[in-house]
């Protein structure tokens, strides 16, 4: 199923920064990745890629870039999932 958004440009450059951020933890690299995908494709968010951005949601332990790379990808996702 394809999807009619795309990662916005503030979010892909928020993602980029994380991906070159050495100290960016996996779980926000992975989301940033998903982000970066999703630039110029209109590509479904994943279900495990789901969960995941769902976790970092509801959890007090991320920082609020996380969180955003997190919103992103939940916008993009399959909403009949």
């Amino acid at each position: 199923m394809s999807n009619k958004k795309t990662t916005s440009s503030n979010i892909a450059s928020l993602a980029s920064k994380v991906l070159l951020n050495n100290q960016s933890s996996e779980t926000a690299k992975k989301l940033a990745g998903s982000a970066l995908s999703q630039v110029t494709s209109r590509n479904v968010t994943g279900k495990g890629m789901e969960t995941l951005a769902s976790k970092v949601l509801d959890s007090g332990k991320y920082n609020p870039d996380t969180k955003k790379l997190a919103a992103s990808i939940l916008s993009q996702s399959d909403k009949n999932r």
